[in-house]
Parts: structure tokens; C-alpha cells; sequence
């Protein structure tokens, strides 16, 4: 049997089924239809009923659904994440976690899959001495592969993208040749990128803007980012957590991508490319790398904005830590409260943000962009001016040179390149190699608290089929 019907449907009969009559003759087509009993897979609206079968069986059971994330539940001092029917438990006590497991088998035909060591593509690992390790090594390979890197003579680099280039249309350069699937292989970089990779946002994002009717020149910062790719395959990224509370990074590059001759046919180059990235407990969570939707008049006017656009990122998760404590969940973050820590490299934005006066300059911001000062004067938020040259979230608003590159990533993700002599590349991470040889991939994700034990295991209604 499948989940309930979620309203009256009815579908035609199909060519080649025929309806016998009362008195043996065969119904006409179109008199008769089939009227659907249960929920079928494959309707539009399946998922949704299967969620909302989900959260009533949840709530039976004794869950508390969050009022921030609706794929949050919250079982005594136990976090429930749900995707679809995957779902991860977090939670400081073995014993409880069984006793949930046993509960869920009352309502749901329950999979335990033990301690998560693969999730939605992503591998997951955990080094003895606590570090948490994130990688996808086989969809790596996959884009190496789509782009014809993965002959053992290929060319690797060790940046993604050229800290003197800016691509732009290129409306009279050379035709792309086709030589691989632009769109897709792009598409996969982005899924990387937002996944593992947070280095690769501004150069993938550059390169993502010109998927209808791509050049040559798009081709070949797109095989950079793949070269780039084949030299750091092997990477991953570390959350190694320090106690801290929310820390977030933000900058913005006024109209950096501005050029003379394309200005007129591409007003877009006139928008400014904004880029932050929060992290809790020292561990990378959100990270991004995008264009403004509006054209700004300064430069303190381009920070100002990616300063609201990260906000909008950030108060959620503060509202979800919050009410994560108060569930009972344990969270230790050093200090007496969660906070976020903003860190800025423009004077007028922090002072825009903190003392709110109407200026000439400033007098066309709106409840837009204000709507984080009320949290900045309770202290939930705090800025704080940080210097160009340490300011993380750079690499996310231009393509940076090497040496601040690696930098950057070493404090983003972990770890960083060292070149020989001879000009190739030898990856070190915080880790050391023999230990890494040692990773248990069965041991429990540990991502931004030492407190919680995980276990990941699908869900299936009792006797039902999910969909």
C-alpha cells in the first residue's frame, strides 16, 4: 500500500485496457476513468506528501519539529536531520539514540546504516585526533573525466583561475569548440564547490555567468578550474572545531568586474561581486560568491549590501543554535552566549551599521538592508574591522594570486600546496600523511561539536513504500 491520497485524482484509462459492461460489451473510451486510491510516486505532488506524512508520524512519536529549518527535529537532547528518507542522527548519548532507533521502528521500517561515513555523495571520515574530514573524490574524477583531464599527461595548476584575468563575453573572441558539455560540467563544479570546495566560488561563479553561447576563452578558464582539480583531487576539507561561537567574513569588490569597451552591450559588469563565509567553531558552514542585484553608487554602499546579504545567512543559524539549547541540546561555545563575529574591511560600512543616521550618500537604503542593526545594538552581532590583507572572504570577490590564495584556503578549508623546484605540486594538510593513511571511514561524523555521536540510516514507512 502507498501513503494517503492527498485529494481526489483521476486519470485516463489507458490505450489497450478495456472496460467490460454489465451486459459483456466493451466500454466506449472516455467513459470510464481510473480514480487514483492511494499516493503514487511520481506525482507532483509525492514528495510533499510523503513529507507531511513524515512530520505527523514524527510528531506522534514525540518529535519536536524546528520552527527555524523544516528538516529539523529535535527527540530530548537529540538533533533529527531529514533528507527526503535519509536521515542523520546527532546526539551526546549512545543509548538514547538506540532507544530512538527502536522507537522509529514502531511507525517506519528503519535501515540502521551505523556510523555515517558517506552522505548525499559526500565522504565523511574522522582522524584520531578528533578533525573531521569532508571529500568527493569520485565526482572529482567524474569532471577530470568530462573534461579530458584524466590521461596521466595532463597539465595540472595551482590556482583555479588567473589573478590578472577577469572573463568577460568575449562577443567577437573565438567559438567554443564543444569539446566537452559546458553546461554540465559546470553545473557538477558548483555542486562541488558548495559542497567540499569553497575555493573554486569565484572562479566558478565567473565561468557559470556565460553557460548560453560560451567561448573559447570560457573553455579554457573552465579546464583551468579542472587542472586545479587534478593537482588538489585528493583534498579535502578539515573541520577541526576550537569552541568559538559564529564567526563571519565579508567583502565586496565595488564594480570590479567593470570594463570600458563591454559596458554598454553588458551593464552587469557594472555590478559588484559580494562574497562571505561563516563559520562556527572555527568549522566552514556557508560560503558564497555572487553578483549584486543592483547596481551600487561606492564602494562603502557594495559592502554595506553583501553585509545584509550574509546577515540573511547568518541570523537563521543563530536562531537555530538558540533554539537547538534550549531543546537541550548541548552546545558549548566559549563566552556566556552565541554571537556572530562580523569582520569588515570598509570603516563606513561598520559605521553605517552601527550608528544609524540618514546621510546624503546613504539616504536611498532601505528596511532592505537595515534589518540587522536592531541584533547589532543587542550584541547578538558584533563588527569588527579586519585588514585587506587578512580579510578571508577575498578570494570569494576576485581571483587572487598565489600566495594569498593558499593563504586564504589554509585558514577556509585546512590545508595548502608546496611547490618543489621543479614546479610541481605536493599537497600537506594539517594531517599528517601517514595518519591520513589511517582514517577509519566507519567512525562517526564529528562536524562542529565534540559533544555529538551520529548515526545515518534511511527510512521507509512499515508495510508502505516511502512514496
Amino acid at each position: 500500500t502507498q501513503k494517503p491520497k492527498w485529494r481526489e485524482t483521476s486519470m485516463e484509462i489507458p490505450k489497450g485496457v478495456c472496460i467490460e459492461e454489465e451486459d459483456g460489451t466493451i466500454a466506449k473510451m472516455g467513459k470510464y476513468v481510473i480514480q487514483l486510491v492511494n499516493n503514487l510516486y511520481g506525482q507532483k505532488q509525492a514528495g510533499w506528501v510523503w513529507n507531511q506524512h513524515l512530520i505527523r508520524s514524527l510528531k506522534r512519536l514525540g518529535f519536536v519539529k524546528s520552527r527555524v529549518d523544516e528538516c529539523v527535529f529535535y527527540f530530548r537532547s537529540i538533533i533529527f536531520l531529514v533528507y527526503t528518507d535519509d536521515t542523520i542522527f546527532m546526539g551526546p548519548n549512545k543509548k538514547e539514540m538506540d532507544y530512538i532507533i527502536k522507537l522509529l521502528g514502531s511507525a517506519f521500517r528503519v535501515q540502521e546504516k551505523g556510523d555515517v561515513s558517506d552522505y548525499l555523495g559526500i565522504k565523511i571520515s574522522k582522524t584520531n585526533d578528533g578533525k573531521t574530514l569532508l571529500t568527493q573524490p569520485h565526482f572529482i574524477d567524474s569532471i577530470l573525466h568530462d573534461l579530458g583531464l584524466d590521461r596521466p599527461a595532463a597539465k595540472s595548476r595551482t590556482t583555479p583561475a588567473l589573478s590578472t584575468k577577469v572573463l568577460d563575453k568575449y562577443e567577437d573572441g573565438e567559438a567554443f569548440d564543444r569539446s566537452f558539455h559546458y553546461r554540465g560540467v559546470i553545473g557538477k563544479m558548483n555542486f562541488l564547490e558548495k559542497s567540499t570546495r569553497p575555493e573554486l566560488a569565484c572562479a566558478a561563479h565567473q565561468c557559470a555567468r556565460f553557460c548560453t553561447g560560451p567561448k573559447k576563452s570560457h573553455a579554457e578558464a573552465v579546464k583551468r578550474i579542472g587542472r586545479y582539480l587534478l593537482a588538489t583531487k585528493d583534498k579535502v576539507i578539515i573541520l577541526d572545531p576550537n569552541g568559538n561561537s559564529f564567526d563571519c567574513w565579508i567583502d565586496a569588490s565595488h564594480a570590479g568586474e567593470w570594463k570600458r569597451k563591454d559596458a554598454m552591450n553588458d551593464p552587469t559588469t557594472a555590478k559588484s561581486r559580494i562574497g562571505y563565509a561563516i563559520t562556527f567553531t572555527g568549522c566552514s558552514l556557508i560560503w558564497a560568491s555572487k553578483l549584486q542585484t543592483k547596481i551600487t553608487l561606492s564602494s562603502t554602499d557594495a559592502k554595506y549590501i553583501a553585509l545584509s546579504s550574509a546577515m540573511r545567512e547568518v541570523l537563521p543559524l543563530l536562531a537555530l543554535m538558540k533554539e537547538a539549547k534550549k531543546q537541550g541540546v548541548p552546545v558549548h561555545v566559549k563566552g556566556a552566549n552565541i554571537h556572530c563575529k562580523i569582520f569588515e574591511d570598509n570603516a563606513g560600512a561598520i559605521k553605517l551599521a552601527k550608528v544609524p543616521k540618514m546621510r546624503p550618500w546613504t539616504k536611498h537604503m532601505n528596511i532592505k538592508y537595515h534589518h540587522f542593526r536592531q541584533h547589532v545594538e543587542s550584541g547578538l552581532l558584533s563588527l569588527h574591522y579586519v585588514s585587506t590583507e587578512k580579510q578571508l572572504a577575498d578570494m570569494f570577490t576576485k581571483n587572487l594570486s598565489e600566495d594569498l590564495f593558499v593563504k586564504h584556503r589554509k585558514k577556509l578549508i585546512g590545508w595548502q600546496t608546496i611547490h618543489s623546484e621543479r614546479g610541481s605540486v605536493r599537497i600537506m594538510s594539517l594531517i599528517g600523511t601517514s595518519e591520513a593513511r589511517r582514517m577509519n571511514h566507519n567512525l562517526m561524523i564529528q562536524a562542529y561539536s565534540e559533544i555529538f555521536a551520529v548515526h545515518y540510516f534511511p527510512i521507509e514507512v512499515q508495510g508502505e513504500s516511502i512514496f
